[in-house]
């Protein structure tokens, strides 16, 4: 019965106030205009012939697109994670960009609509990235876009305390930990990156029932 209750004390103290809720959405659809101007000053310069971007796969064959593909999501996986760790360093961004975005730093104040919920300059310099690539990488047009739209579903993806524990993603379980300890798991997609520059921390692993 113990048991019982400190369950439904941990789920119940795990669900964000309808008033934190509201908050999130406000902060995401004041920002929401200005995502929107990034897809659209990126598609202006394609249009213009300034990036490397094609707009047929038959262009350059399967085999040259996946391999473009893998190089470009490795480029994003590394500026993003550069860009979210200075915006940690550098204390002005932090304080002036950044800090919009952490005072949800608890798993009941975290829910899908924190993922929007940036001041805007913040959530424009975490997806430039994205942007960059085109003037390095050969991308197709259509699959950077589509990019675009799953970063706001993946976003939302990671800021609803739901660790899916499909290894090596940025799931749920990591990125709370960055909410609450702010120096951890600062990827995107995956793990790697806080791998590979030391600042990778795992979710905490229950204890057995049988303990």
């Amino acid at each position: 019965m113990v048991t019982l209750y400190l369950l439904n004390a941990i789920v119940a103290d795990a669900i964000p106030s309808n008033k934190a809720m509201l908050l999130q959405i406000y902060v995401a659809m004041k920002a929401m205009p200005f995502y929107c101007a990034l897809p659209t000053i990126s598609e202006y310069m394609v249009e213009h012939g300034w990036t490397r971007c094609f707009a047929r796969i038959s262009d350059v064959g399967w085999a040259t697109y996946t391999i473009y593909l893998i190089v470009y999501l490795v480029f994003v996986e590394f500026g993003i994670y550069w860009m979210h760790r200075e915006l940690h360093d550098i204390k002005p961004l932090y304080k002036y960009l950044h800090a919009t975005h952490h005072i949800y730093n608890k798993q009941n104040t975290l829910s899908p609509f924190a993922g929007l919920a940036f001041h805007p300059l913040d959530g424009i310099l975490q997806a430039i990235p994205h942007v960059i690539a085109l003037f390095v990488i050969p991308m197709h047009f259509t699959t950077h876009i589509a990019l675009l739209f799953i970063e706001a579903i993946w976003t939302a993806n990671i800021h609803d305390c739901i660790h899916g524990k499909i290894w090596p993603v940025m799931g749920a379980g990591y990125h709370t930990i960055h909410h609450t300890t702010y120096r951890h798991n600062y990827g995107h997609y995956t793990i790697w990156m806080d791998w590979m520059f030391g600042t990778l921390r795992d979710p905490v692993e229950p204890e057995s029932k049988n303990m």
